[in-house]
């Protein structure tokens, strides 16, 4: 059973830093692209970040340039969102997608 776990989110001041994890179980995590979306409230889920099967590509939308970065072990099937200098902009619950699949999502406020 594919199973996909969010943690690391929570309260942070602007100019913070967070890490989110994904725990992936029940299929080949590092056979699959991983994806990172969020959605703040009132939003539509946006695309946030894709990595490869072996982390040497990523990818990261315009708005988080910079600032986050997507990693993986999968010898630990877990996937990463390094998120630095965050901004108020950047609250919103974040998932992680892996074919199709999704976790059930982290909270993450930034706020002072």
């Amino acid at each position: 059973q594919v199973r996909l776990v969010e943690s690391g989110g929570g309260l942070v001041q602007p100019g913070g830093s967070l890490r989110l994890s994904c725990a992936a179980s029940g299929f080949t995590f590092s056979r699959y692209l991983a994806n990172w979306y969020r959605q703040a409230p009132g939003k539509e889920r946006e695309f946030v970040a894709q990595i490869d099967t072996f982390g040497r590509s990523t990818y990261v939308v315009d708005s988080v340039k910079g600032r986050f970065t997507a990693s993986r072990d999968n010898a630990k099937n877990l996937l990463y969102l390094q998120m630095n200098s965050l901004i108020p902009e950047d609250t919103a619950v974040y998932y992680c997608m892996v074919d199709g699949s999704w976790g059930q999502g982290t909270q993450v406020t930034v706020s002072s």
